[in-house]
Order: C-alpha cells, then structure tokens, then sequence
C-alpha cells in the first residue's frame, strides 16, 4: 500500500500517462457505473438519482483521479449496469469504476481488478417466515430464485447437485424482481448475499414476514469496488484513495449513514453496525479476495454468523 500511495502523489506531469488515467487527461471524463437496486450500495432513490454507499466511495476516488491529473474539473458520468454487464463494460471501457456491490473473487479476477474491501458479506437466502425455511435442506424439491450474473446463482445450483437437492433455479433479472417473487410465491427463497437480503426485507411493506436463512452457503466474502484490469498506475490511485478513506474516521462515518442510519427514499434503517471483521479490514486495507485475510483465525466472522439474522 506504501507502493499505492507513492505512485498516486506523483506529478501528472511528470511520466507518460497512460491506460485510464490517459483516457479522462485527454476527456475530462470518469465514467461511474452503478446499479439501481443494490441498496444499500447502489441504487435509485425517490428521485431515480443513483446514490448509495459504493457511489460515495467513488466520488471519493473520482475527487483522488482528478487531484492526481491536476485537472480544475473532472465530468462525472453515471452508467447504469446489471450483473450481466457489470464485468463486460467494465472490460470494454464504457465505464472506469463500477460502484456496486460485487464480490471479489479469483474468479472475477481473471477478468477484472479490485481495490480495498470495503464489506464483508456471505450467501444465504430470504423466505417468507410462515414457510419454516431456515437450512439448505429444508429447500428440498422447491423452487427458488437468484439474480442473472451473479456467484450466488451458481452458488445454489452447485448445492443442489451436490446435496440432490432437487431444485427448480430461477434466474431474475435484478434482486428486485427475485425479492418480489417470493412475495407473490412464485419462488420459495431467493438466494443472494445477506446483507442485500437484509435491506429488501427492511424495505418491505411486513418486514415481518420474511426470514433469512440461518446456514449459509459460503463463508463471507469481501465487496470491493471493481476496476479493469493490467491499469497499474491507475490501480495504484484508486487503492491509494480507498486506503485513506477506510483508515480514517470519515470512513467510520461514511459506513455509518448508510448502515446504520435512515437511508432514502423511505427512510428505512438496516441497523448493521460495522463489525470486528469489516473493522480489521479497514484497518489493514487490502484488495484480496481470500475471507482468511479479514478473519483472526481464516475461519468465519462474526459477520456471518446465523445468530446476526435470526431475529430478521
């Protein structure tokens, strides 16, 4: 990180630029690609403006790039993504940064770069309360929904071969309509990462009325804010920029107003104070993918504990 911060304070001037860095010199321009229902992430509020706690970072980042090119104005532009295109127009340079809430994974690494964790979280899913779905098993021979493009998708059709499970596997276009097939009943559990899962049954008109799953169906894995790949100097910016941010008490804070306090366009509240884990890797910023780097022990956090969603 020492390496980051060093490159990130050199002069514009004084190398040639090139990659992404050269391509907002030469437009002005940084493209930010965000989604509209990954709350509280990324997402629409009561005005359809994209907000969310991964757009707060990359303002952050954007702010970073434009004091790195010595540029008296940075054009911000918001492109709105899925989980099917994320990685593609990430690739093909539609956007710079997508600012959602996407896994760090080896896999995804041999397409794209991230920089520092900013949370940690695990696969379970969502069931109505009154169905008395609370393991994988308890799953068996039911239909049940996960969003297009994402590892949680395959995360649940690798369990149901392995276990025999006998599942029907929808995918869903965005975790919206996966949420709102199970609340018509449709599907029987939708399947994504927990704390997405949490802000859908907080936002729900009976929050009540839906349970997340006590087992989960991996150990927690980090988010992080995605990149293209083989960009070192403009890597080195950006993992600069999030190191500073997390280590420093606006990063506490930034945490805290979208987690931890009412958020738009309702004004729910998801109540997750950040935890040892997410604290450590604040701490200790680091854009590996491995759970093992934000555990004390390589095993699970207290982040994914079942007991932290028991009472949802």
């Amino acid at each position: 990180m020492m390496l980051a911060s060093g490159l990130a304070s050199t002069p514009a001037g004084a190398e040639e630029l090139t990659g992404t860095l050269r391509k907002v010199k030469e437009t002005g321009v940084i493209t930010l690609g965000f989604r509209d229902a990954s709350v509280p992430f990324s997402f629409l509020d009561g005005n359809q403006k994209p907000v969310g706690y991964a757009l707060d970072i990359c303002y952050r980042i954007a702010d970073a790039v434009k004091e790195r090119l010595g540029l008296s104005k940075l054009d911000i532009r918001l492109n709105g993504v899925t989980s099917a295109t994320r990685i593609p127009l990430i690739a093909n340079g539609t956007i710079d940064l997508e600012c959602g809430s996407t896994t760090n994974n080896f896999e995804r690494r041999n397409q794209v770069a991230f920089t520092n964790t900013d949370f940690l979280t695990a696969t379970r899913f969502v069931a109505k309360r009154s169905a008395g779905l609370h393991t994988i098993d308890d799953l068996r021979g039911k239909t049940v929904v996960s969003t297009s493009g994402t590892i949680n998708l395959r995360q649940i059709m690798e369990a149901n071969t392995a276990r025999k499970l006998g599942l029907t596997i929808l995918p869903a276009v965005d975790h919206a309509e996966a949420f709102l097939m199970v609340q018509n009943g449709r599907a029987a559990a939708f399947v994504m990462d927990d704390v997405l899962l949490a802000s859908l049954v907080a936002g729900a008109k009976d929050p009540g009325a839906f349970e997340i799953s006590s087992e989960a169906l991996s150990k927690p894995e980090p988010y992080a804010i995605m990149l293209r790949r083989e960009d070192a100097p403009f890597k080195a910016v950006v993992d600069a920029a999030t190191a500073k941010l997390y280590t420093s008490p606006e990063g506490k804070a930034l945490y805290e107003r979208w987690f931890t306090q009412p958020i738009p366009p309702r004004g729910i509240n998801l109540n997750l104070p950040m935890d040892e884990a997410l604290q450590r890797a604040f701490l200790r910023p680091s854009d590996s993918p491995d759970p093992a780097t934000y555990s004390r022990s390589g095993g699970e956090h207290p982040q994914g504990a079942p007991r932290r969603w028991a009472r949802r």
